[in-house]
């Protein structure tokens, strides 16, 4: 049997899997996939590999008691042996008060996250990618290390009051670092798509190898607070924070912060910019994502933050009967709306400012605040009248991304990124930010 099943061959495997279950309810999730990677390292491949997986996760329910049982065995033995373990498991746990039982069918949307172009990738294929960045990024004493890996799966769901889902999708992550032989300069790029043909590895390597070259000689800068200029990869990683922050139980029992006094929450408030949207949308065109979530329910359009105004947090189905609101699933992508500026007009637009590749090491400071700390890397520099003058020494930051969004100067065009991480993709723009807070330097390249 194919690790990749396709939608009448996922159902038919899940109905046999429901047939064997005599719990008062049962819930199946079942998944697949298949990946392919080739690693290289001081300008040569150092591995190449693949993987395959198969897996099928059993719920059953008696009452609120529940149990969970997995296998990756699908002979007819196999699967009921499964479904009896957790229907033993569910006679033996305790109850489970915040247990809400199965869903009805649901009704799901269209989103394409599944392209050929990815999901035929032969090692050739990615050999042949790899070598186009290799050639650029070993010449001039120039040091190289990435990683290309890609990605066909699937996810089918079904339960015993006749819900069933099923999500094809593939997926391809570029990343590459470029230093210089000395070690005082270095450059870095990633680049994620659902379609394969959207990957230029050349022209990704050819940004890192300029940054690389660019990032030699790098002078220190007093710290304090500047006018920063964020890529939208530095952008990602702040912005995450936020959107992990946005769940409405966390933000009820004063957790998080969207949390208020006296148990509020900053729902319908306005925290940030009005220039700040930020939706989901599983049927986006650049960032497609699942229409279902994980407990089945639909995924549609969702509107996270509108002009700077809190409209949603996720209410899990339990916390939502317990305020009396409809659930709100968490969502399966994010996209911030952009503006029209480019980095380049951003920058022409500058007195004085620091431009910002990419920021790592991110770690919690305030939950209350949201306040991060971390660390700049691979290409920070100096901007004055308009021109980047010369590379500086990295920093330690202390900022939170709501703080960021209140002192927004220019928005550029939203664009795919990935989280250097999380691994996560959103749509991110380019933004350029006052009063951003270095707290230290950083002797680090």
């Amino acid at each position: 049997m194919s690790v990749i099943l396709t939608e009448a061959e996922a159902k038919a495997l899940l109905e046999k899997v429901i047939k064997f279950s005599r719990a008062d309810q049962c819930e199946v999730n079942l998944s697949g996939e298949v990946r392919g990677n080739i690693r290289y390292a001081r300008n040569e491949v150092s591995t190449s590999g693949s993987l395959t997986n198969q897996n099928l996760v059993v719920q059953s329910a008696f009452g609120k008691k529940v149990g969970v049982a997995t296998i990756d065995e699908f002979d007819d033995a196999s699967l009921e042996k499964v479904v009896r373990r957790s229907e033993e498991l569910a006679r033996l746990a305790p109850e489970n008060p915040e247990y809400m039982g199965v869903l009805e069918p649901q009704s799901y949307g269209k989103s394409k996250g599944y392209f050929e172009s990815t999901a035929n990738i032969t090692p050739a294929l990615r050999a042949e990618a790899v070598a186009q960045s290799l050639a650029l990024a070993g010449q001039d004493q120039l040091t190289s290390a990435g990683f290309l890996e890609n990605r066909t799966g699937f996810s089918a769901m079904m339960n015993s009051k006749g819900l069933f889902a099923y999500y094809p999708s593939t997926g391809v992550n570029f990343s590459l670092t470029v230093r210089t032989d000395d070690g005082k300069g270095s450059g870095y790029v990633i680049r994620g798509y659902n379609d394969f043909s959207k990957l230029d590895a050349a022209a990704a390597t050819r940004i890192a190898v300029e940054k690389a070259r660019s990032s030699v000689g790098a002078k220190a800068l007093e710290p304090g607070k500047y006018t920063v200029i964020l890529e939208p990869t530095a952008a990602a990683v702040l912005l995450e924070n936020l959107y992990y922050d946005m769940d409405a139980r966390a933000a009820d029992e004063g957790r998080s912060s969207f949390s208020k006094p006296g148990g509020k929450t900053r729902l319908g408030e306005k925290i940030v910019d009005e220039r700040v949207s930020i939706y989901s949308d599983p049927s986006h065109p650049d960032l497609p994502a699942s229409p279902w979530s994980g407990d089945g329910q639909a995924q549609n359009r969702v509107s996270w933050i509108e002009k700077g105004v809190v409209k949603n947090l996720a209410y899990s189905r339990f916390w939502a009967q317990q305020k009396g609101v409809k659930p709100v699933p968490y969502p399966g992508n994010m996209i911030m709306e952009g503006g029209a500026a480019t980095l380049e007009e951003m920058i022409r637009n500058t007195k004085k400012g620091i431009l910002v590749t990419k920021l790592w090491y991110i770690r919690p400071v305030d939950p209350q605040t949201l306040l991060l700390t971390g660390l700049t890397r691979d290409g920070t520099f100096y901007i004055e009248d308009g021109k980047i003058k010369h590379p500086v020494k990295n920093f330690r930051f202390n900022e939170s991304p709501i703080i960021m969004l209140n002192n927004l100067e220019t928005l550029g065009k939203s664009e795919r990124v990935v989280s250097t991480e999380s691994n996560q993709s959103y749509m991110v723009p380019p933004m350029k930010i006052r009063e951003f807070t270095f707290s230290s330097l950083s002797d680090a390249v």
